[in-house]
């Protein structure tokens, strides 16, 4: 089928000052789905060449029109107010919500079976998308809302089968626990968890955290370029799964767990995740700050032993859910359900 992708991000490493955690994971599906037989042409801006300077249209077509295509496919966009709401041209303004609502009035609207993607649990629960007829819902949680599908973030098979728990466990790890992500919703489990650990271990805070003032003992280090992510958890002994609470109550998991796995960072993984059991084993997981800070101690001691290993070794395993034969396996059937047509 010739898809019509939607997203806002890059392809590439994109550039220092945007929060697209696409990046882990986006190249991997929009591959996956052309080596099955998918055209895919991309619907919004070409962010990769317009603002990074990477021309990657050797390989991928975009197309700022509205092209003939069988599917269309959105990771969806939501308003941002003072970004994606203002009027065209004015300071600070992007055109991803305006151009989403023209292709939706385009293609959903005059019946294109339409992929939602909705990666940020933004769409709300009575949006009419969610109950019309040739629109799938798809959300990267267990537990996803009612009429929703399970569409995790996906991991490259290759990379998955080549992981090799020994390799990373016998890495130099200098840093006690590091913390790679952006501020939004997150203060409540960073209270919580990372914050009475901070006070112990060494630590590190990466991502966009615009609001800091009332932890002065934390160290920031403000955003890194996506490609220091894999470098700082290869030397760090943990992070911790810190999720906004519309997150855990379904188990919708983000990419930094696999990102720190697949690096050899153990992922301290709160209990009050829902299914946290699926996705690291129990003796990752940490009741608040306090056993956080014990944990570290612990592991921070294990560091190159047969016990480092099995716990390495009990995460790549949970990964399989996120395996990228698995998501194109759930797209699709959608795709063939919505369409009508058997898709190989």
């Amino acid at each position: 089928m010739l898809i019509g992708y939607s997203f806002w991000g890059f392809l590439g490493d994109g550039i220092t000052d945007t929060p697209d955690g696409g990046r882990s994971h986006r190249r991997v599906l929009i591959d996956g789905l052309r080596e099955r037989g998918h055209e895919v042409v991309f619907l919004q801006a070409n962010r990769d060449l317009d603002e990074a300077g990477v021309d990657l249209t050797g390989t991928y077509r975009w197309d700022h029109g509205l092209p003939e295509i069988d599917v269309l496919f959105l990771e969806w966009r939501w308003p941002i107010p003072g970004r994606n709401t203002t009027e065209c041209g004015t300071l600070g303004h992007t055109c991803d919500l305006h151009r989403q609502q023209q292709i939706l009035r385009h293609y959903t609207d005059t019946g294109v079976p339409t992929l939602l993607w909705d990666k940020d649990r933004q769409v709300p629960a009575h949006d009419p998308l969610r109950h019309t007829a040739h629109v799938s819902v798809c959300e990267p949680a267990l537990h996803p809302t009612p009429r929703a599908t399970t569409l995790l973030f996906p991991v490259s098979d290759t990379v998955l089968d080549r992981a090799d728990p020994r390799a990373l466990a016998a890495r130099s790890r200098d840093l006690p626990l590091i913390y790679i992500g952006n501020q939004y919703d997150r203060d409540a489990a960073f209270d919580r968890y990372l914050v009475p650990a901070a006070a112990v271990h060494q630590h590190l805070v990466a991502g966009k955290w615009t609001h800091t003032s009332r932890w002065p003992a934390v160290t920031f280090r403000g955003r890194i370029r996506f490609a220091e992510v894999e470098s700082l958890y290869r030397g760090s002994v943990t992070t911790i799964l810190l999720l906004p609470d519309r997150y855990a109550q379904v188990g919708h998991m983000t990419q930094r767990l696999f990102e720190a796995v697949l690096a050899g960072c153990l992922p301290l993984t709160p209990d009050t995740i829902r299914d946290a059991g699926r996705f690291t084993p129990s003796e990752l997981h940490v009741s608040g700050g306090a056993d956080a800070a014990r944990k570290i101690t612990e592991l921070s001691a294990i560091v190159g032993t047969s016990r480092h290993v099995e716990l390495l070794s009990a995460c790549l395993r949970r990964l399989d859910l996120f395996r990228l034969s698995r998501q194109l396996e759930v797209i699709d059937w959608q795709l063939s359900r919505l369409s009508g047509r058997p898709v190989s």
